[in-house]
């Protein structure tokens, strides 16, 4: 199975690919995480936020692999715990179905890419930037891991 963070957004920062190469190399074979980055629309091209989001969607979904599971992130989608997204992950292992969790760019999602989604899942109910979200879902997802085959790097 391969988890992939679809991420519009490109040239982060060198703390955040760190983190996340971090966090991705821990993955085992049978649950790796990959990252499909989507270039952002450009913010001078005199377009409205929502043409500039409708841009960014058709990227997205034209990117996306045949077949995965798609869970958008967005702050109104569900929230759950580490222990509930282990058993999620379970699902996923266990059905062999590729995944990919998209995160949208200084706007969001555009409501295409929500309604193409099986699932939202909120991070938190705070606003993240987009880079910190790829950070923090590939920690949760590697947690996650860890928790269903009791690694001590989770702890209740």
């Amino acid at each position: 199975m391969k988890l992939i963070v679809v991420a519009v957004g490109h040239k982060m920062p060198d703390w955040i690919t760190t983190g996340f190469k971090e966090y991705a190399k821990r993955m085992p074979r049978e649950a790796t995480i990959e990252l499909l980055e989507i270039k952002p629309e450009p913010r001078t091209t005199g377009k409205t936020v929502a043409q500039m989001m409708e841009a960014e969607a058709q990227r997205i979904l034209a990117a996306l692999p045949t077949g995965v599971l798609r869970i958008a992130l967005d702050e109104h989608g569900v929230h759950c715990t580490t222990k509930q997204l282990a058993q999620h992950m379970q699902q996923w292992l266990s059905s062999g179905q590729d995944v990919a969790f998209i995160i949208g760019g200084a706007d969001g999602l555009h409501e295409s890419v929500k309604k193409s989604a099986q699932q939202l899942l909120a991070l938190s109910a705070m606003t993240l930037p987009h880079g910190m979200a790829r950070v923090l879902l590939t920690e949760q997802l590697y947690r996650a891991h860890s928790l269903l085959h009791n690694h001590p790097y989770h702890r209740e």
